[in-house]
């Protein structure tokens, strides 16, 4: 009798520990590939394999929602990015209301929770969340309005009027977060006709709308807004990155080496420096960008500038230090070093010097300075179109930008998005 009566509390017991296993593999892997999708040694096909994995997660935990749900709920409560993004797919996959707005409001808990809702917004069908990001757009409520903007963002949507609604509300615009996330759909998905509501945001004290405002005018073709990106290119801030990014693949040349020029006055500023020359794609600078290989803080990233303008892949051509001596490692092992960060160049190969001189002394024949690069080819669609398809993942952003840049009227495309949508 004794065993006949707690046979199925073990069974119970056991199905718990695998439906905790999938929500726990789901959320460790979404956030894999919330990494993997900046770094420069994974592909769209890595990408993809990694979303089968979380997918067969979900489908592991859709087989019994009554018993998956309680588990995710718990997951909830650790605020988490991850663990969110996994309640809300399980929740809108379900269709329970009750479910769904208890994930929703989980996720508006903090930044980082937002980040696994709005993800999962993203990777859900149309048919899942269209009817949610519509009610959003209408809610008194500006932090589902950000939600729904934000939805439209990473799935690239056109929300229509109720764009334009959002920016003409004196109280939309006051919330800063869901202001920024407007004007920066405007450039996403090119609409034109919002370009006055760029142009009022441009001159905005407000760092976050002006960046923004002008980031979007630029995809708009109002290349003349690049100069309102100065300040954010010379200055390390939050968007440097994002300003270098963009305002080095419309400047001429000339101003490009200019702006180089005033940004490595700043000797803080070396690495920034690095990056703005492999984006301008000059080829002039390239004898530099060897020399800065030899400095083992700079030589990862001084490579990948290498390869983004000459398109000389260092695995490829064998270029490759397959053991550096003497070169720091982060985190390290020392107990006094309170910095844990990763190396940010930690999966960037480091570069064979004195091989890639030698390449160069025969390649670069090819190149005439002063005229841009992109992977060692002119910059054009074809190139990109490739490269989109082809190429890691940071090349790929890039490519995607570039593209948006030759048209003003073509969405830019998010090469962050989910590869392989379930539609």
């Amino acid at each position: 009798m004794n065993t006949a009566t707690s046979t199925p509390q073990n069974i119970i017991r056991a199905y718990g520990e695998i439906f905790e296993q999938f929500a726990d593999n789901a959320s460790f892997l979404w956030l894999l590939r919330s990494i993997a999708v900046e770094q420069p040694h994974y592909s769209k096909e890595d990408i993809q394999e990694l979303e089968q994995r979380i997918d067969a997660q979900l489908d592991g935990l859709m087989t019994s929602i009554e018993q998956s749900w309680p588990v995710c709920l718990e997951a909830l409560e650790l605020q988490e990015p991850g663990e969110t993004f996994t309640a809300a797919i399980l929740a809108f996959r379900s269709h329970d209301v009750k479910k769904i707005q208890a994930a929703i409001e989980a996720g508006l808990v903090n930044e980082e929770t937002e980040k696994g809702l709005i993800s999962a917004l993203g990777w859900l069908t149309v048919k899942l969340v269209q009817s949610w990001v519509e009610k959003f757009l209408s809610s008194k409520d500006l932090n589902h309005k950000y939600l729904a903007v934000a939805a439209c963002s990473v799935r690239r949507q056109n929300p229509g009027e109720a764009l334009t609604r959002v920016l003409d509300r004196d109280d939309c615009r006051q919330h800063e977060k869901l202001y920024c996330r407007a004007l920066r759909l405007i450039g996403e998905i090119r609409r034109q006709d919002l370009m006055p509501y760029l142009n009022a945001a441009m001159d905005s004290e407000q760092a976050d709308i002006c960046f923004w405002s002008n980031w979007s005018g630029i995809l708009l073709g109002n290349r003349s807004a690049v100069e309102n990106l100065k300040r954010f290119v010379i200055t390390e801030n939050q968007h440097q990155q994002k300003a270098i990014n963009i305002a080095f693949r419309v400047l001429p040349i000339e101003q490009g080496r200019q702006w180089i020029a005033e940004l490595g006055k700043d000797n803080d500023q070396s690495r920034a420096v690095i990056k703005a020359t492999g984006v301008l794609g000059d080829p002039h600078a390239v004898n530099w960008l060897i020399s800065k290989m030899e400095l083992p803080a700079d030589s990862r990233l001084a490579a990948e500038s290498f390869t983004n303008i000459t398109g000389i892949d260092l695995e490829q051509n064998e270029l490759i230090n397959s053991n550096p001596e003497s070169l720091p490692s982060y985190p390290n092992d020392d107990s006094d070093d309170d910095d844990i960060s990763l190396d940010e160049d930690e999966n960037l190969p480091w570069p064979d010097v004195e091989k890639i001189k030698t390449i160069w002394i025969n390649h670069g024949r090819n190149f005439i300075a002063g005229q841009r690069y992109f992977m060692g080819r002119s910059v054009e669609p074809e190139l990109l179109n490739n490269k989109l398809l082809t190429a890691k993942q940071r090349q790929r952003h890039a490519a995607a930008l570039e593209l948006a840049l030759i048209d003003s009227n073509m969405p830019l495309q998010n090469t962050r998005a989910k590869v392989t949508s379930y539609e």
